[in-house]
């Protein structure tokens, strides 16, 4: 027996394969609400925001780059935290949080206030994100041979809270649609939708409370204590990457939806298009699965960045429906692989006391890159050539994180 608590020690209810699995797709709830309904649900809001409190494209951009700032501040607050709390607390408390701003989003009208409610949410959000992104990597710890699948199971959640955030906003938009600011009513059905997965997350918060990570000094299962600090500099090509993911995805899951009613698309169509591309994201958690296993530089990141950087200039280039329908299939099947992607380099590169270091680093270029990305693609949205122009600089952006990231060799 064990002398002290090991890394892949877990609770006698996390210990079957198949209850493995439903604790990651529980866990998946946490990446629901941060990204898929907190930050991604507003694609769909910018439209009847943006007509009817008449605002430029660079402001309505600007309210996801406040929701980036916001993310980054808790990015950098969260390992703090998580060295003062179990990750359970930490993901819990953060989803409670974006579940409170969600809602207040409704009550306001005034830029000023929203974009402090976009911060507030963004704060919330890098909470959750990250102390579920810890336990998710935990929990593959357990399950080496699956820790691919586990981890895209996870960020998969991101793919559910997506495709209700497509079936919901546009019905409550109709129902409310003789209403002042009907758009309200939907940051609300949100808001519902933010607690009942916050009451999900409760049952992976407590059944993963025991997975500790390793004792700093020797024991009998790890006789070399981790280093006492993370080498960045060797990990430079990919957290640049990684950047330039964030400067680039963000244009196109802010402003696709508007690009598309500018073309024409019915309601039905553009609620088509977004439910399948949330589907596309959980489906991909099984298709690049043993990528993430295998790759263990920067190849599984240039790849992924690579296919984004396809899929987000197709809109740009054509309304014809197959391929924007195509364009949305290939984006959901990829993008939140490329976020899964710099946990399982994390995973394979550093010592497990590391990984919520880890994981935070990448949280921070990610979100200093989404900080960028919404205003810029605003406001050449605001000169000539339009949303279109704007789509072309996400997926340059992204094709350049592909060619540094491929430079990033395993550690």
């Amino acid at each position: 027996m064990p002398l002290r608590p090991d890394a892949a020690d877990v609770p006698a209810n996390a210990t079957t394969p198949h209850t493995t699995l439903w604790l990651a797709v529980a866990l998946s709830m946490g990446a629901a609400i941060s990204l898929g309904m907190t930050r991604f649900s507003y694609a769909l809001l910018l439209p009847p925001m943006r007509s009817d409190l008449g605002w430029s494209y660079t402001l309505a951009g600007g309210m996801n780059t406040a929701n980036a700032l916001g993310y980054l501040l808790g990015a950098l607050a969260t390992p703090l935290l998580l060295r003062r709390a179990e990750p359970g607390r930490v993901l819990v408390a953060g989803a409670v949080l974006a579940s409170v701003f969600m809602g207040l989003s409704g009550f306001f009208t005034d830029a000023a206030l929203l974009l402090v409610q976009r911060l507030l949410a963004g704060v919330a959000s890098a909470m959750v994100f990250i102390a579920g992104g810890l336990l998710a990597a935990r929990l593959g710890a357990h399950e080496p041979g699956r820790s691919g699948l586990l981890l895209g199971l996870y960020y998969g959640g991101t793919g559910w809270g997506i495709s209700l955030s497509a079936l919901l906003v546009p019905a409550v938009l109709g129902a409310a649609a003789g209403v002042p600011h009907p758009w309200a009513w939907a940051w609300w059905a949100l808001a519902l939708a933010c607690v009942a997965a916050t009451a999900v997350l409760w049952w992976p918060a407590r059944a993963l409370q025991g997975l500790a990570p390793p004792p700093a000094g020797p024991t009998a299962f790890n006789l070399n204590p981790p280093p006492a600090r993370v080498r960045w500099q060797a990990l430079a090509p990919a957290l640049l990457g990684y950047a330039l993911f964030g400067v680039g995805y963000i244009g196109y899951m802010t402003f696709v939806v508007a690009l598309l009613r500018e073309q024409g698309a019915s309601g039905g169509a553009v609620t088509t298009f977004y439910a399948l591309l949330g589907l596309a994201v959980v489906v991909s958690s099984r298709i690049w699965a043993g990528l993430l296993d295998r790759s263990r530089g920067g190849q599984a990141l240039a790849l992924l960045n690579g296919l984004l950087g396809v899929a987000t200039v197709l809109p740009a280039l054509t309304s014809a429906w197959p391929v924007v329908l195509a364009s949305g299939l290939l984006f959901g099947g990829v993008f939140l692989s490329v976020v899964a992607s710099t946990t399982a380099l994390v995973r394979h590169n550093l010592p497990q006391a590391l990984w919520a270091s880890g994981i935070s680093a990448f949280t921070i270029v990610f979100a200093a890159g989404q900080i960028v990305g919404p205003t810029v693609v605003g406001w050449i949205a605001d000169g000539p050539g339009g949303l279109a122009r704007g789509l072309v600089f996400s997926a340059c952006a992204l094709w350049v994180g592909a060619l540094v990231a491929w430079r990033q060799k395993p550690l």
